[in-house]
């Protein structure tokens, strides 16, 4: 396909054949995924070939989730959904909902997975498509079965699948339903029946171009239940190897925790705390939270079998708490909400409504029945406390009002205010911000040269303006890293002026800077050297954390702005292209060249001299 490539014309048929291969190298080599699927989006916009920019976004998000990079990959696949929405392929729609659920999965957000899932189910069902019904009933039995009281429904869900890709004989899907059979007859310590499925789905797979690591682990898997520990061992080392060759990052880490059982259960804790480790490392760079949180279980056990009981204590800490993040009590009850509102079999919600109503029935009998009893006590009580309510009540007011201030001090104020009202902050899709990062040329070389308290009342100065020069400017500061500030215009307020926002915001910045190193220079002091770059991009942005809010973006988009800072020069703001188009007319700007872009390519660089 390659020598076709480099004779072939500018045509649809170009973009196809750039599409294949970036299919055929998704798994290999995710890179070249990627660049195949770049060159086949951009030859489809300038061809005006919507269904192939469609799968060319696909197939890109698709290289990013193989080499485990997930932000990446949804902000792929929402493009890609909002393509295919563009005209009506409902296919593709199902595709990419079901894929996105996927991603949600593995980073252990049941929630959001399930959201996904039933969307895709339901489109499915809208066009009668077998293969993708099967689909959405597999992943949604996965969700269920994360659970031990919900492996009867996970079984159901299976089977219902499994019944559907044995009459379209579709391998593939074969394999990876029977695998998931297998693995919840495991749980289920029924190893038999789990090596039949495993080993059926492992025959299947290696036929097609499935997830063989994933067979491999859990054949490991059963042969550990049943103590046979060198077969364990060998399997789980077959399935990291496999893994590692398409660089699939989850399943590596999965190889790994379970070779680390197998040290842990022979009593060779030193090996089991190597292996969990390098697990660990594995699973954060993908926020595997599933992983990370065998991991964080393993690694406390191991520190404190070798005595290391500091350690042990600090993994006990974060294995409880990414288990709360996981079993949240509240996440079970809207899993649970969304399935059975989305359930095939209507007659069995008849039932259970019917049920229901019954055991309401006699609960308000019961109720009233009760409550003739204790009126009079209740009565007393209720008394007897309205004064202290009315003082708590007070007391309360005044605490909101002091979370409200600090939730608004630390993010948007749409945030704070989702977050307070939901008690959670849904992450968000910015199709197009511009992101302004700055920092010090120089910075440690000047810092080398003033005290800890002089160096943080510096800084803490600087930024101080900044704040105040993005707020008049209509921007979002994001976060500092040391010496860096960044902030980003068009959200979570979207506006069509953020290009502009963020260019003025970055010229008064280096103003303010020029300002103050007269000063400093008067006084005999070293100038501080600012540098900004301005990037315009897509952007994920979302709340992150459960103990220590923090508002955050996330996209390529973000390491382009930073690039544009880092290869700008002092005084100056460095702008790219896609962030020179949007302002052409408004600012007159100087070409300075290219610079490379990791998975992007080549862009092109401006220095923004002012005002027309």
């Amino acid at each position: 396909m390659k020598v076709l490539i480099e004779s072939a014309k500018e045509d649809t048929s170009k973009v196809n054949l750039l599409v294949k291969l970036s299919t055929h190298y998704r798994r290999s080599s995710s890179e070249e995924a990627i660049r195949y699927g770049i060159e086949a989006r951009d030859l489809s916009k300038k061809l005006n070939f919507q269904k192939g920019e469609a799968n060319a976004l696909k197939y890109i998000g698709m290289g990013y989730y193989f080499l485990g990079e997930y932000v990446e990959t949804i902000n792929y696949w929402q493009l890609a959904m909002e393509k295919f929405e563009s005209f009506g392929d409902l296919i593709g729609i199902s595709n990419m909902q079901n894929n996105i659920g996927a991603v949600y999965f593995n980073r252990g957000d049941d929630n959001r997975a399930v959201e996904y899932y039933l969307q895709s189910l339901n489109v499915a069902q809208q066009m009668d498509d077998k293969f993708r019904i099967a689909s959405a009933l597999l992943n949604i039995g996965n969700v269920y079965m994360n659970k031990p009281l919900t492996y009867k429904q996970a079984l159901d869900y299976f089977l219902k699948a499994l019944s559907i890709n044995e009459s379209l004989k579709n391998n593939e899907a074969i394999g990876t339903t029977v695998v998931n059979l297998g693995e919840l007859y495991l749980r289920l310590n029924q190893t038999d029946s789990a090596l039949y499925y495993f080993n059926r789905s492992l025959e299947l797979l290696e036929q097609t171009d499935g997830n063989v690591p994933y067979s491999l682990n859990n054949i490991g898997k059963a042969h550990f239940k049943n103590e046979n520990f060198d077969l364990a061992y060998n399997y789980h080392q077959q399935a990291y190897e496999r893994a590692k060759l398409n660089d699939a990052i989850l399943e590596m880490s999965q190889a790994i925790i379970s070779m680390g059982h197998v040290y842990a259960e022979q009593e060779n804790y030193l090996m089991a705390r190597v292996a969990y480790d390098d697990a660990r490392e594995l699973a954060q760079s993908i926020s595997a939270r599933y992983e990370l949180k065998e991991a964080f279980e393993g690694l406390a056990i191991s520190y404190e079998k070798l005595s290391d009981y500091p350690n042990a204590y600090r993994f006990q800490i974060l294995f409880g708490q990414i288990k709360d993040t996981i079993y949240n009590a509240e996440n079970e009850k809207r899993i649970t909400a969304l399935i059975q509102g989305n359930e095939i079999d209507q007659q069995k919600v008849e039932i259970e409504l019917q049920d229901l109503a019954f055991q309401k029935q006699r609960l308000v009998k019961n109720a009233f029945l009760a409550g003739l009893v204790f009126i009079l006590i209740i009565a007393f009580i209720t008394f007897r406390n309205y004064m202290n309510k009315v003082k708590t009540n007070r007391l309360l007011d005044t605490q909101k009002l002091e979370i409200e201030n600090l939730l608004k001090n630390i993010l948007p104020a749409k945030v704070a205010k989702e977050l307070r009202e939901d008690g959670r902050a849904t992450s968000r899709y910015f199709k197009n911000v511009s992101v302004l990062f700055t920092d010090f040329k120089d910075f440690t070389k000047i810092s080398s040269g003033l005290s800890p308290n002089e160096l943080v009342a510096e800084l803490n100065d600087f930024f101080n303006a900044f704040d105040n020069i993005i707020e008049k400017h209509y921007m979002e500061k994001i976060k500092t890293i040391g010496d860096a500030y960044m902030c980003v215009g068009g959200l979570p307020s979207i506006n069509k002026t953020h290009a502009v926002n963020a260019i003025e915001a970055g010229l008064e910045m280096q103003e303010f800077m020029i300002s103050n190193n007269k000063k400093r220079i008067e006084q005999g002091k070293t100038p501080w050297n600012l540098r900004v770059g301005i990037h315009t991009g897509a952007v994920t942005a979302g709340v992150v954390g459960s103990k220590k809010y923090a508002y955050d973006i996330w996209g390529s988009a973000v390491n382009t702005a930073s690039r544009m800072e880092s290869n700008g020069e002092v005084g100056k703001v460095n702008i790219s292209a896609s962030t020179f188009e949007l302002v052409k007319d408004k600012f007159d700007c100087f070409y300075r060249g290219k610079i490379l872009a990791k998975n992007i390519g080549e862009i092109d660089m401006y220095f923004v001299e002012g005002e027309k």
